[in-house]
């Protein structure tokens, strides 16, 4: 019996160990996160004004805003996902619902695994070659945004496998068993349900497109352009590439540095913003599915 009780103090002291260091790193990661924003929020808030939003840039980015690369950034979010997530959403359906199990799914798994894996800077050579030179977009939007859709695509195309897997097979059976077809099920039942789960690929790309410079380096991006793009086919400044100029830039280096703060702040906000959009859009949908 004293044994018995050792084993359990013993036991419960392990758990509460284990549960203490576990909740000491996640406390820690959330402080980490905190003093970054709160760095970058001391350092950029003196900068962001009206002008610094609205108008156009100067003396070589020195002076003036920043508001050609909030509009470039955003174009670029767009188009991205525009290509993304539709593609990604429909090649994760047709992986999950009708390719049975074997060699070939484990291939084109492994496949996209590996593709998540490939550095970014890689997907803007290969973005330069094949949309930029070989299709002839030049440097453009669409081929900034191609290349970008491409980064992303193994980041939705695995939230929504994940997604279609959490959904219970007793939907599936039930709905066949109604004689709805195969695509009646994934498209009626099965998709509605993971749809707020899907979602999540949606954020996870938003916040990873928002912050790439390597990819729009090659295909999009430019040093220095005062005016908006008027077309896919025109090149675009962007917050990350326009972060990387002017706190690389040898002239003016307090003004370029402070510069960049704000240039930073106003980066985090917009992926902010687009996180609680997506995250709304995601509840909304949930509590749809909750109420059917």
């Amino acid at each position: 019996m004293k044994k018995e009780n050792r084993l359990a103090k013993r036991k419960r002291r392990n758990q509460n160990i284990a549960f203490g260091l576990f909740q000491l790193i996640s406390y820690s990661i959330v402080a980490l996160l905190f003093i970054i924003l709160a760095f970058i929020v001391v350092k950029g808030i003196g900068v962001i004004s009206w002008e610094f939003i609205s108008e156009m840039p100067k003396e070589g980015m020195t002076q003036g805003g920043i508001y050609p690369a909030i509009v470039g950034t955003l174009c670029l979010v767009f188009g991205s996902m525009l290509f993304a997530f539709p593609v990604g959403v429909l090649a994760a359906i047709y992986m999950n619902e009708y390719v049975k199990d074997g060699w070939p799914k484990r291939i084109i798994k492994q496949m996209t695994n590996n593709l998540a894996g490939v550095p970014s800077i890689v997907f803007g050579l290969f973005g330069m070659a094949l949309f930029v030179n070989k299709l002839e977009f030049g440097d453009s939007l669409l081929a900034g945004s191609l290349t970008l859709g491409l980064l992303v695509l193994p980041v939705v195309i695995r939230t929504t496998e994940e997604s279609l897997k959490a959904v219970d097979d007793t939907f599936r059976q039930a709905s066949l068993g109604l004689g709805a077809s195969k695509w009646q099920t994934t498209s009626k039942v099965v998709f509605p349900i993971a749809f707020p789960n899907i979602i999540t690929g949606l954020i996870l790309s938003i916040g990873r497109v928002s912050g790439e410079t390597a990819p729009i380096l090659f295909t999009v991006a430019a040093y220095f352009l005062p005016k908006l793009p008027t077309s896919i086919f025109d090149q675009a400044m962007a917050l990350p590439y326009h972060l990387y100029v002017i706190s690389t830039s040898g002239t003016n280096i307090e003004a370029s540095r402070a510069m960049a703060y704000g240039t930073a702040l106003i980066l985090i906000i917009i992926v902010l913003i687009s996180n609680l959009l997506a995250n709304a859009l995601r509840k909304y949908f949930g509590k749809k599915v909750k109420m059917n």
